[in-house]
């Protein structure tokens, strides 16, 4: 992960998605939201995978928001934690799941970022998706 293509290839979604985001104009109610994965998106977690696995379950929020605001995320709207509930179902079904609640509830998804498929596919996905490199793991 540390390479030169990795570099290069994440800094053009990056980019690509900065552009998008300033080409936007916004609702004015609060409501335009961008969903990001955590894992290998805002936060790298290396270390910890090398001992506990992927993902955030419900019981590391306080640890994650840490994380979060050290990495420079200092305001959001929603950590959406995987719970209980969702053990045993594909990344794909919860993702999707959690975005169809965020549009029920009045949001609307306009940009998506992620570094797996799963946090791109399914429905209600917003109106633009963004996919970064991930040369470590793939989740179905």
């Amino acid at each position: 992960m540390l390479g030169d293509q990795y570099r290069k290839d994440s800094s053009m979604v990056a980019n690509e998605a900065l552009l998008y985001a300033q080409s936007l104009t916004l609702g004015g109610d609060g409501k335009d939201v961008w969903v990001f994965d955590i894992d290998e998106t805002t936060l790298s977690n290396l270390p910890y995978y090398a001992q506990h696995g992927f993902g955030k379950p419900e019981d590391q929020r306080d640890v994650t928001a840490n994380n979060l605001r050290q990495a420079g995320y200092h305001t959001w709207e929603k950590l959406i934690l995987k719970g209980a509930s969702y053990s045993g179902k594909t990344a794909t079904l919860y993702k999707s799941s959690e975005r169809k609640k965020l549009e029920n509830s009045g949001y609307r998804i306009i940009g998506n970022m992620g570094d797996q498929w799963s946090d791109l596919l399914g429905t209600n996905v917003g109106n633009r998706t963004f996919k970064l490199p991930d040369p470590m793991y793939y989740i179905s």
